[in-house]
């Protein structure tokens, strides 16, 4: 159990992570609770208001600690990357990694997600990272990649813009299977085993991160998917049941008693 001074040395490394986000040039923060009060000039003009090129912009959402982010941003010089994640001190990571490094094709967003569309005007993105999200079994409107969030990507991205789905949770690889063929979506890689398909992208295979390890030394396999979202026809959510992960994230077991969810 910690004791006092440990909790108060882990406060205090917090508290200078934020007051290093403050400063960062590379790190902008509108997290929900103050987004309805302050205007955001930079929606459809990132190019030119903070990445000065007229490169193609990709979202990582749920960075964490942006770890991916920033090695993307390595291998692709000529994109502009941007990690969104409502976690601040997690993020300070890789913001801080991509000053360190001068990579100046990184930026990162505290917000919550569920406002992403906030920040981006039409047609600004080109494509979208989902890396190991949260699969949120119990509730379909919390899946980024369910009806109600594939709606809001498409208000910005480009019309057949590419989503990623790297993951190591089956549960969400199979749903979001099932999204793509329920509305028609083209699927261009799918793969319930990645590490060890034949013709997979170097780039993707060189890029992990820190819970991406630990998980394939658990012996779990890691999923990806990656397919286009075309901006007509209405979205459905897909009426199957799918067997639940029989684990829950870090190390620990999985809660409810039920076998399959929608």
């Amino acid at each position: 159990m910690c004791n006092f001074a440990t909790k108060t040395r882990m406060g205090k490394g917090k508290l200078a992570k934020f007051a290093d986000m403050e400063r960062f040039e590379n790190v902008f923060q509108y997290p929900f609770s103050i987004v309805d009060n302050v205007p955001f000039d930079m929606k459809g003009h990132w190019r030119d208001m903070y990445f000065k090129n007229a490169n193609p912009i990709v979202l990582e959402l749920g960075c964490g600690r942006g770890e991916y982010t920033v090695g993307l941003a390595r291998k692709n010089p000529d994109m502009n990357f941007i990690g969104v994640d409502i976690k601040g001190a997690r993020m300070w990571t890789g913001a801080k990694q991509a000053l360190d490094e001068g990579l100046t094709n990184v930026a990162f967003l505290r917000t919550n997600i569920e406002i992403i569309d906030r920040f981006f005007g039409p047609d600004e993105v080109q494509q979208i990272w989902l890396t190991f999200s949260d699969p949120q079994m119990k509730h379909v409107r919390k899946r980024l990649t369910s009806t109600s969030f594939l709606a809001r990507y498409r208000r910005f991205l480009v019309d057949g813009g590419t989503v990623h789905v790297k993951t190591d949770s089956n549960f969400l690889y199979t749903y979001t299977s099932c999204m793509a063929e329920a509305n028609h979506l083209p699927v261009a890689v799918a793969t319930a085993d990645l590490y060890h398909t034949a013709g997979m992208d170097e780039r993707l295979l060189s890029i992990q991160t820190y819970y991406e390890s630990m998980w394939m030394a658990r012996g779990i396999a890691i999923k990806y998917l990656q397919l286009a979202l075309p901006h007509a026809g209405e979205l459905v959510e897909p009426e199957v049941d799918i067997p639940l992960d029989e684990y829950r994230s870090y190390h620990r077991d999985k809660r409810s008693p039920k076998t399959t969810g929608r």
